[in-house]
């Protein structure tokens, strides 16, 4: 083969693909489809391909990834990041998480892990087939008189279902300890029956990371309405008006990251 002559391939682009996008970046949103995201790699991990989904770069805050670990792949050793605080929750297949000096467990689908800063872990591909794991970064904002909270390592099955609203058809499931004032996030499942929507545009402070699991429905972001599937992700800034109504004819549920708990700083 020469060097001008193309490897062998067997997909094309399918005519009027070009142009044609559901992704969106404004200022303070971002509405991110899975088949605009590029694949990565990250040194911390092996066999490995990472999809970021919202960065700094962006204007978050945080950092949020989908990895897709491959048999044999992960981390080939402990890793650890000073100030900075890890949440896994697997999409797919099967890990396992091992905290240095502390539990090992391995995690489903709906298996979930938190790691406070300075945690030295291991996450490895266990079982066949691809696990699809998303990850959060996020630097730790330390509250005067509070701890360092402990690893988690769970279930979403062991997390009660809630609904402090008291709206029907709505249902929370916090993943991490809710009002516990050591954490300076939460990663919440929403789940809505079909037809049930926010009762109000929300205009709030706090940050999104928003990934959908299941169902769709329409999300309102700032003035536009977007139409969410399972695998999109959203990111919302601060004050980003917003609302979500199901449209599917089941449940639809998100994963979704808030920061909370900390004071503003000036």
């Amino acid at each position: 083969m020469s060097h001008r002559s193309f490897p062998a391939a067997t997909g094309r682009v399918p005519p009027g693909a070009i142009g044609h996008n559901r992704g969106v970046v404004e200022r303070n949103y971002a509405f991110m489809p899975p088949e605009g995201v590029l694949v990565s790699r990250l040194p911390q991990y092996q066999n490995t391909i990472a999809r970021i989904l919202t960065a700094p770069v962006m204007g978050a805050a945080f950092a949020q990834y989908v990895l897709e670990i491959a048999e044999g792949g992960g981390m080939p050793k402990a890793f650890a990041e000073q100030d900075i605080q890890h949440f896994y929750y697997v999409l797919a297949g099967e890990v396992t998480l091992s905290v240095e000096g502390g539990e090992s467990r391995s995690l489903g689908v709906g298996g979930f892990a938190y790691l406070p800063p300075g945690t030295s872990f291991t996450l490895r591909h266990a079982g066949e087939g691809r696990a699809d794991v998303l990850a959060l970064r996020k630097r730790y904002e330390p509250a005067p008189g509070f701890s360092m909270p402990e690893p988690i390592l769970s279930h979403c099955d062991a997390v009660p279902m809630t609904n402090h609203t008291g709206m029907e058809g709505r249902g929370f499931q916090f993943l991490l300890p809710y009002g516990d004032m050591r954490f300076d996030f939460e990663m919440n499942l929403m789940w809505f029956k079909p037809g049930v929507c926010f009762p109000a545009v929300e205009t709030h402070v706090m940050e999104h990371g928003l990934y959908m699991l299941e169902g769709q429905g329409l999300y309102l972001l700032g003035r536009d309405w977007h139409e969410i599937w399972a695998r999109d992700f959203i990111w919302m800034g601060g004050y980003c008006p917003q609302q979500f109504y199901p449209t599917g004819q089941g449940d639809a549920c998100y994963l979704l990251y808030k920061n909370v708990n900390r004071d503003i700083p000036l």
